[in-house]
């Protein structure tokens, strides 16, 4: 068994979702593990990860929308608002999605569908600098 770690910085504009796929594909190619295990972790706690489906951009935009009106910003009974009134918001999304995936790789790339991508959800209203680390394990 070989493995790897790396990680990848992610500049966001602010809320929405960022398309990692490429970048988490180049690196693993580099890796030469032919078949393994993939894990993809964000080191935040006001963003995440999703597989989600890299065709069609309304639904991105839907996912963004569903989540601003699920979890609302400037909600009167938040009680963390120290970092402004999208941080309780943002916390509470990342929980309902994910801190990590877990991606097949299969010959030397993470076993994606075809319709799918890797997405850093950015929860906060402001621009935001997120590490996004990697550990691949296989041979």
């Amino acid at each position: 068994m070989t493995q790897a770690h790396g990680q990848l910085r992610v500049s966001t504009r602010g809320k929405g979702l960022y398309d990692v796929t490429r970048e988490v594909r180049r690196w693993v190619a580099e890796q030469g593990i032919d078949s393994g295990l993939l894990t993809v972790f964000v080191q935040h706690t006001s963003a995440s990860l999703t597989i989600q489906e890299n065709a069609d951009p309304d639904v991105l935009r839907d996912l963004t929308e569903y989540f601003q009106r699920a979890v609302p910003e400037n909600t009167a009974w938040f009680r963390h608002t120290c970092e402004g009134p999208d941080d309780m918001p943002a916390h509470i999304r990342s929980t309902l999605t994910s801190a990590s995936l877990g991606i097949p790789v299969r010959d030397g790339q993470p076993a994606l569908g075809v319709w799918q991508a890797i997405y850093l959800f950015e929860h906060r209203v402001a621009r935001h600098e997120r590490t996004v680390l990697l550990h691949v394990i296989g041979e």
